[in-house]
Protein backbone atom coordinates (compact mmCIF):
# COMPACT_ATOMS: atom_id res chain seq x y z
CA UNK A 1 0.00 0.00 0.00
CA UNK A 2 1.62 3.26 -1.16
CA UNK A 3 1.74 5.91 2.02
CA UNK A 4 0.14 9.09 1.44
CA UNK A 5 1.96 12.35 0.86
CA UNK A 6 1.45 14.53 3.52
CA UNK A 7 1.82 18.42 3.11
CA UNK A 8 3.01 20.99 6.15
CA UNK A 9 -0.71 21.25 6.63
CA UNK A 10 -1.39 17.92 7.18
CA UNK A 11 1.39 17.02 9.41
CA UNK A 12 0.08 20.34 11.01
CA UNK A 13 -3.62 18.65 11.41
CA UNK A 14 -2.04 15.46 13.58
CA UNK A 15 0.00 17.29 15.63
CA UNK A 16 -2.87 19.19 16.92
CA UNK A 17 -5.73 16.29 16.68
CA UNK A 18 -2.97 13.66 18.46
CA UNK A 19 -3.31 16.39 21.28
CA UNK A 20 -6.37 17.89 21.06
CA UNK A 21 -8.51 14.55 19.79
CA UNK A 22 -11.76 16.83 20.72
CA UNK A 23 -11.46 20.13 19.01
CA UNK A 24 -13.74 21.17 17.04
CA UNK A 25 -13.35 21.14 12.76
CA UNK A 26 -13.82 25.03 13.63
CA UNK A 27 -11.23 25.37 16.18
CA UNK A 28 -9.32 22.78 14.49
CA UNK A 29 -9.27 24.88 11.17
CA UNK A 30 -8.33 28.55 13.14
CA UNK A 31 -4.98 26.93 14.39
CA UNK A 32 -4.44 25.52 11.41
CA UNK A 33 -5.31 28.31 9.28
CA UNK A 34 -8.03 26.92 7.05
CA UNK A 35 -11.67 27.13 6.56
CA UNK A 36 -13.54 24.90 7.88
CA UNK A 37 -14.48 23.11 5.04
CA UNK A 38 -11.15 22.53 3.69
CA UNK A 39 -10.25 21.32 7.27
CA UNK A 40 -12.87 19.15 7.17
CA UNK A 41 -11.88 17.78 3.73
CA UNK A 42 -8.26 16.76 5.07
CA UNK A 43 -8.94 15.27 8.25
CA UNK A 44 -11.70 13.28 6.28
CA UNK A 45 -9.17 12.76 3.19
CA UNK A 46 -6.45 11.35 6.35
CA UNK A 47 -8.81 9.12 7.96
CA UNK A 48 -9.53 7.49 4.59
CA UNK A 49 -6.12 7.04 3.76
CA UNK A 50 -5.75 5.73 7.23
CA UNK A 51 -3.14 7.90 8.41
CA UNK A 52 -5.79 8.99 11.15
CA UNK A 53 -6.16 5.17 12.65
CA UNK A 54 -9.16 6.36 15.35
CA UNK A 55 -10.35 8.53 17.71
CA UNK A 56 -10.36 7.55 21.72
CA UNK A 57 -9.80 9.22 25.69
CA UNK A 58 -6.71 8.13 27.18
CA UNK A 59 -8.19 7.03 30.89
CA UNK A 60 -5.88 7.42 33.47
CA UNK A 61 -5.29 3.74 34.81
CA UNK A 62 -5.01 4.40 38.69
CA UNK A 63 -8.93 6.55 38.32
CA UNK A 64 -10.27 2.99 37.12
CA UNK A 65 -8.72 0.65 39.34
CA UNK A 66 -6.27 -0.85 37.27
CA UNK A 67 -3.12 -0.22 39.97
CA UNK A 68 -0.94 -2.39 38.51
CA UNK A 69 1.51 -2.55 35.49
CA UNK A 70 3.84 -4.16 33.84
CA UNK A 71 5.99 -5.12 30.95
CA UNK A 72 5.91 -8.88 30.03
CA UNK A 73 8.37 -10.95 28.35
CA UNK A 74 7.17 -14.41 26.49
CA UNK A 75 9.08 -17.04 24.87
CA UNK A 76 6.99 -19.75 23.36
CA UNK A 77 8.22 -22.84 23.64
CA UNK A 78 7.24 -23.81 19.84
CA UNK A 79 7.67 -21.88 16.26
CA UNK A 80 4.87 -23.37 13.83
CA UNK A 81 2.07 -21.16 13.17
CA UNK A 82 -0.63 -22.58 14.87
CA UNK A 83 1.32 -21.99 18.39
CA UNK A 84 1.93 -18.70 17.08
CA UNK A 85 -1.57 -18.29 16.21
CA UNK A 86 -3.52 -19.90 19.04
CA UNK A 87 -0.88 -17.41 21.56
CA UNK A 88 -1.72 -14.39 19.42
CA UNK A 89 -5.48 -15.34 19.19
CA UNK A 90 -5.41 -15.77 23.42
CA UNK A 91 -3.21 -11.99 23.58
CA UNK A 92 -5.76 -10.33 21.52
CA UNK A 93 -9.07 -11.38 23.50
CA UNK A 94 -7.55 -10.63 26.94
CA UNK A 95 -8.26 -7.41 28.00
CA UNK A 96 -5.72 -6.87 30.41
CA UNK A 97 -2.83 -6.64 27.36
CA UNK A 98 -2.30 -3.12 26.15
CA UNK A 99 -0.15 -4.33 23.32
CA UNK A 100 1.61 -7.47 22.24
CA UNK A 101 4.46 -6.89 20.12
CA UNK A 102 6.22 -9.69 18.37
CA UNK A 103 10.42 -9.02 19.22
CA UNK A 104 13.22 -10.30 17.52
CA UNK A 105 15.89 -11.28 20.21
CA UNK A 106 15.97 -13.68 23.00
CA UNK A 107 12.17 -13.68 23.62
CA UNK A 108 9.48 -13.76 21.16
CA UNK A 109 7.05 -11.08 22.34
CA UNK A 110 6.44 -8.13 24.54
CA UNK A 111 3.28 -7.70 26.45
CA UNK A 112 2.51 -4.04 28.19
CA UNK A 113 -0.33 -5.57 31.14
CA UNK A 114 -3.04 -3.65 33.18
CA UNK A 115 -4.70 -5.37 36.20
CA UNK A 116 -5.87 -4.79 39.47
CA UNK A 117 -3.03 -5.80 41.73
CA UNK A 118 -0.71 -8.80 42.19
CA UNK A 119 -3.28 -11.10 42.55
CA UNK A 120 -4.97 -10.15 39.39
CA UNK A 121 -1.81 -9.93 37.82
CA UNK A 122 -0.82 -13.88 39.54
CA UNK A 123 -3.76 -14.82 37.57
CA UNK A 124 -3.70 -13.45 34.33
CA UNK A 125 0.09 -15.30 34.31
CA UNK A 126 -1.25 -18.54 35.64
CA UNK A 127 -4.64 -18.80 33.71
CA UNK A 128 -3.68 -16.93 30.21
CA UNK A 129 0.26 -17.49 29.91
CA UNK A 130 1.18 -20.45 31.77
CA UNK A 131 -1.30 -22.68 31.89
CA UNK A 132 -2.06 -23.44 27.85
CA UNK A 133 1.02 -24.68 27.87
CA UNK A 134 2.65 -22.64 24.51
CA UNK A 135 4.53 -20.67 26.50
CA UNK A 136 8.30 -21.54 27.82
CA UNK A 137 9.24 -18.39 29.81
CA UNK A 138 8.05 -15.66 31.05
CA UNK A 139 10.46 -12.96 32.74
CA UNK A 140 8.22 -9.24 34.26
CA UNK A 141 8.68 -5.94 35.33
CA UNK A 142 6.37 -4.36 37.03
CA UNK A 143 5.67 -0.18 36.58
CA UNK A 144 7.09 1.72 39.41
CA UNK A 145 6.22 5.24 37.74
CA UNK A 146 5.91 6.23 34.44
CA UNK A 147 8.06 9.22 33.48
CA UNK A 148 6.83 9.80 30.37
CA UNK A 149 3.99 8.50 28.33
CA UNK A 150 3.59 10.33 24.79
CA UNK A 151 0.51 11.93 23.46
CA UNK A 152 1.17 11.12 19.78
CA UNK A 153 3.60 9.97 16.80
CA UNK A 154 6.88 12.09 16.27
CA UNK A 155 6.31 13.70 13.02
CA UNK A 156 9.47 15.64 12.39
CA UNK A 157 10.58 13.04 9.71
CA UNK A 158 7.96 13.59 7.37
CA UNK A 159 9.01 17.62 7.10
CA UNK A 160 10.53 18.79 4.18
Amino acid sequence: MKKPTLDRTDLALLRLLQVHGRISNAELAERAHLSASACLRRVQRLEAAGVIAGYGARLDPQQVGLGLQAFVRVQLARHDAAAIAGFTARMAEADEVLACHALTGDMDYLLHVAVVDLADFSRFLLDRLLGVGDVADVNSSFVLRTVKQAQGLPLAHLQD
